[in-house]
């Protein structure tokens, strides 16, 4: 059962961003998944180019899409350079000294190993940036019928993350004004470490009986309420069919192309 209230929530530009979060979980799942499967550059590029789509209609403002994927942009080549210099070595010997051995196929696996990462990363934090907590723990509840003690915990264990950093900032300025913070960074930030660990059981603590209070952990008898309806519409359904469509077209220009090899299959 759910209760009829006004959405006052901001909306985003792009055919994706209004889409039900359950659907954009499904979509980043249903493209990240099968690209695991093997490593190859042929399979993770035409996953990319497909995704630009996606990526474009995500709702991100370039500085948005540029501030949320920075580390992508970081690891990719970062990890192609360690595959070039240390990775399986075959084919022609381009370099070698000491531990450091670049041949042909370990340029070949770094550029195929590179791709792979933006080509997985760059859908899954496009389409989770638009995802409101609160919609996915509705979906979750009433399309896939997951526990509400469970969901509605987690939810409330995801809103109380973003005080961490605020907790962080008060525990510093509280023993900078103790005097205490002037020296000794490294067990500085063991004591502040362990200071918030306390903090986040009391205060997790205190939510929990807060919740149990308000019936929060109650049975579903009779059935729960929710503020906010979870629909599915013909346009989310779209956007999984595409997830889907995505890496489907990816692994048969892969295996066509005869570049496709199963990492869990026989060497």
């Amino acid at each position: 059962m759910t209760l009829a209230l006004p959405d006052i929530r901001a909306v985003r530009p792009g055919p994706i961003a209004p889409r039900s979060a359950l659907a954009k979980l499904a979509a980043a799942l249903l493209i990240t998944l099968p690209l695991i499967l093997s490593v190859d550059a042929l399979s993770a590029l035409t996953a990319l180019v497909l995704s630009i789509p996606l990526l474009l209609w995500c709702g991100l403002s370039a500085r948005e899409f540029w501030l949320r994927t920075a580390v992508l942009w970081i690891a990719a080549p970062l990890s192609a350079v360690t595959i070039a210099l240390y990775g399986q070595a075959s084919g022609a010997v381009l370099f070698d000294w000491f531990v450091v051995h670049v041949t042909e196929g370990s340029l070949t696996l770094a550029l195929a190993t590179g791709l792979r990462v933006l080509a997985i990363g760059l859908p899954a934090v496009a389409l989770f940036a638009t995802v409101d907590p609160t919609d996915l723990a509705d979906g979750l509840a009433q399309r896939l019928r997951l526990p509400a003690r469970f969901v509605i915990g987690a939810l409330a264990g995801m809103r109380m993350l973003g005080l961490l950093a605020e907790d962080w900032r008060s525990l510093a300025l509280a023993r900078r004004a103790r005097g205490v913070a002037d020296q000794g960074r490294i067990r500085r930030g063991i004591g502040m470490a362990f200071a918030l660990f306390v903090l986040a059981v009391r205060r997790g603590s205190s939510l929990a009986m807060a919740m149990e209070a308000r019936g929060f952990g109650a049975h579903d008898l009779p059935p729960r309420t929710w503020a906010r309806a979870a629909p599915w519409t013909r346009a989310d359904t779209v956007l999984v069919a595409l997830g889907a469509l995505i890496p489907a077209i990816a692994i048969t220009v892969a295996v066509a192309g005869g570049t496709w090899h199963l990492i869990l299959g026989p060497s």
